[in-house]
């Protein structure tokens, strides 16, 4: 059984001790104010291109959430490969959301949605997926992998749901809970944290050194 991480720890979400970046520059295809801090946090050399809002939408009923996400991402990245000139960059995409029971639970779309997803989820285990694409323009190579961690909600009480709601941490976060600013009771069993945030920096790394 994995050992629960404290979701406190300050080194949590930055790379470890003696970490190197790939030197290549990177495109992030990405409007995720986290995943641009990730990126800096961890020292590569990027640039933003957003995709466009169409690459990001279409769920298919008979998708599991690993397939969803990893062909959200490909969409992503398929959107702003076109949008760049042939050069070294390499662009980098990535889609996240929640799952619980067979359930995808994307973003929510206001504070009620956040609240019923919220509620399902209290005292449960849930998984989040994120996945991965990197793609060269230049040599047209193009990899996609998923990433999965396991958390759990433990129960809270009505008053602790209000001011959670109240505070706006669950806007634009998938299963709408950040584990980077999210409540006590939010704990990760196993899997990458940096994962849960929106980019899984363990597996980025893992792909980088084999494209």
């Amino acid at each position: 059984m994995s050992a629960e991480i404290n979701r406190s720890e300050p080194d949590l979400f930055l790379p470890p001790e003696g970490f190197v970046p790939d030197s290549r520059p990177i495109i992030l295809a990405s409007s995720s104010p986290r995943r641009r801090k990730l990126m800096a946090e961890y020292g590569y050399r990027f640039e933003v291109i957003e995709p466009d809002p169409a690459a990001e939408c279409g769920i298919c009923s008979r998708e599991t959430p690993p397939e969803l996400v990893a062909r959200l991402a490909y969409q992503k990245a398929a959107d702003v490969i076109q949008k760049i000139d042939i050069d070294e960059r390499i662009v980098l995409s990535c889609d996240t959301v929640a799952e619980y029971a067979g359930m995808v639970l994307g973003k929510p779309n206001d504070i009620d949605h956040a609240k019923e997803m919220l509620l399902r989820l209290r005292g449960r285990e849930h998984r989040v997926y994120s996945g991965l694409c990197l793609w060269s323009r230049a040599s047209g190579h193009r990899i996609v992998r998923v990433d999965c961690s396991t958390l759990v909600l433990k129960q809270f009480t009505d008053l602790e749901l209000q001011e959670y709601l109240a505070s706006d941490l669950w806007v634009g976060k998938a299963g709408s809970l950040g584990f980077q600013d999210g409540p006590p009771w939010l704990t990760l069993l196993s899997g990458s944290a940096t994962n849960v945030v929106g980019l899984p920096m363990e597996l980025l790394s893992q792909m980088l050194r084999g494209f």
